[in-house]
């Protein structure tokens, strides 16, 4: 159950500008991985409080869209959003590139938080006092709002990245390792926002020539 109870412990304690964090993008096999940051910095508002927020994959692209649009707009949220590509994920591995989104995403705030909640197993090795919950967007308000701002912003850029590698689907699946994406992956061999690094992908790199792959 979403609920204010973990920023209302913080926010009792002190902690006003808790940010919440959360990612979308860790599994899927192209494009980058998104994080978003979220700060309540008017925790009284009555139709903020009146939202009904879920896991953003427990909803549906259409409600996230709608939440999404209320959410990016509320006068009494502030968030940020950090982007990590896939050339770097390939580099330094997806969860130090998760962390490093999340790093981004907390730049991108107005002002710098005084208390991090993470979803999952993680911490950041910044100088700002946190916390790891497994979970959290289920249970956190504030990172079931990161979870949907993260979710609809990585989506919508896989669905731009649709238009130039239009054989891929990548409007469908997102980039995720569906029965699909796997049978055009087979078909095609990988294009330039395929992470290289994850075994699906580097496994089809061998049989496919440099030449082959800079015409894809």
């Amino acid at each position: 159950m979403v609920s204010l109870n973990e920023e209302r412990k913080l926010w009792r304690k002190g902690f006003i500008r808790v940010a919440c964090l959360d990612e979308a993008g860790r599994g899927p096999l192209a494009g980058p991985v998104v994080a978003a940051a979220v700060v309540l910095i008017n925790f009284r508002s009555p139709d903020l409080r009146k939202l009904v927020l879920k896991d953003s994959k427990k909803l549906s692209p259409k409600k996230r869209g709608e939440f999404y649009k209320i959410l990016t707009k509320h006068q009494a949220i502030e968030w940020g959003i950090g982007k990590v590509s896939e050339k770097v994920i390939d580099k330094i591995n997806i969860f130090q590139a998760t962390k490093l989104a999340m790093k981004r995403a907390i730049e991108k705030l107005r002002r710098k938080p005084n208390f991090l909640v993470l979803d999952g197993r993680m911490s950041l090795d910044l100088k700002i006092p946190q916390k790891s919950i497994v979970k959290a967007d289920e249970k956190v308000f504030s990172c079931a709002a990161a979870s949907i701002i993260a979710k609809v912003t990585r989506d919508r850029i896989m669905e731009r990245y649709h238009q130039k590698y239009s054989r891929y689907g990548f409007a469908q699946h997102k980039g995720y390792p569906t029965k699909i994406h796997r049978r055009k992956l087979r078909r095609y061999g990988p294009c330039k926002i395929h992470r290289k690094s994850f075994k699906p992908v580097k496994g089809l790199i061998k049989n496919w020539s440099l030449f082959a792959l800079k015409k894809i």
